[in-house]
């Protein structure tokens, strides 16, 4: 016999009792937050960073999906020497810590890239129609971007890749029998059936990369970790700086986990009717 169900899909022995505790929590640290002068402080402070870290994340996983996307496609392609490009960048990618390729980028690739481009441009400059760009010009926060970008494309490739070959090969054929072309077979039959495969994973990857934009304050990017850093250097006042970091941080990722596994859940309903 299946377990009887209480409000909200759980079953009664699996009542998630551990989000009442932390809506608890939340509620309490709130009214502390509004009571206490200090931590309200604290609060307005490192808030002004959420901005910082909303976009960098947005920005980032777009960027990072349609790559991922490619470089998913790249390794089921029927060319050989692509195959072998989406694996050598899957594998380097994902080798290297995240925090070792921050550094990497925004002190190694963005040098490069703009040594690349005034070299390109030189009869331009030349020419006075365009004046050399500096290092400096490229901002931090982009930096920090792009980095995310590239070290989350690995694994979204992966799990696009695993969505992507979860299709039934049969009702490929039969598409390719009805005279679709590539696209329109991996845009009416292909991807439909995998996105109820890719989306879990990468709603996880989204949540993960909201707490690794915490990363870009070492670049010194205005972001929630790195507006609680200043604070607490000046005031000396670490406990309750820190503990708010972490009480916005948890907002955001149990926000978005809840928000995902309800979009889940609506898309796994409409599949069962």
């Amino acid at each position: 016999m299946a377990p009887q169900q209480a409000p909200g899909g759980h079953s009664k022995g699996d009542y998630p009792w551990w989000l009442v505790a932390l809506i608890v929590i939340g509620i309490v640290l709130a009214v502390v937050i509004i009571t206490n002068d200090i931590y309200a402080q604290v609060f307005r402070t490192i808030f002004n960073g959420v901005g910082v870290t909303t976009f960098v994340t947005l920005v980032g996983f777009a960027l990072a999906t349609i790559l991922g996307l490619g470089i998913a496609l790249l390794g089921l392609s029927d060319s050989v020497a692509l195959r072998q490009i989406s694996r050598f960048y899957i594998e380097v990618i994902r080798g290297v810590p995240m925090l070792v390729l921050l550094f990497y980028v925004a002190f190694v690739g963005a040098p490069g890239i703009v040594a690349a481009y005034n070299f390109v441009t030189t009869p331009l400059v030349q020419a006075g129609v365009s004046e050399p760009v500096m290092v400096r010009d490229f901002s931090l926060m982009w930096r920090a971007i792009i980095a995310l970008m590239i070290g989350y494309s690995s694994f979204i490739a992966e799990v696009f890749r695993a969505g992507i070959q979860s299709v039934d090969h049969g009702q490929i054929e039969a598409a390719k029998a009805l005279g679709l072309s590539r696209y329109h077979r991996f845009r009416f039959v292909v991807f439909p059936q995998a996105i109820k495969v890719i989306f879990p994973p990468l709603s996880n990857d989204f949540v993960a990369m909201v707490k690794d934009s915490s990363l870009v304050s070492v670049l010194g990017v205005s972001d929630i970790t790195q507006m609680g850093k200043i604070y607490a250097s000046g005031s000396f006042r670490f406990f309750e700086t820190y503990s708010i970091v972490t009480y916005i941080y948890l907002i955001l990722t149990i926000g978005l986990s809840l928000a995902l596994r309800q979009v889940e859940k609506r898309m796994r309903g409409r599949d069962q009717r």
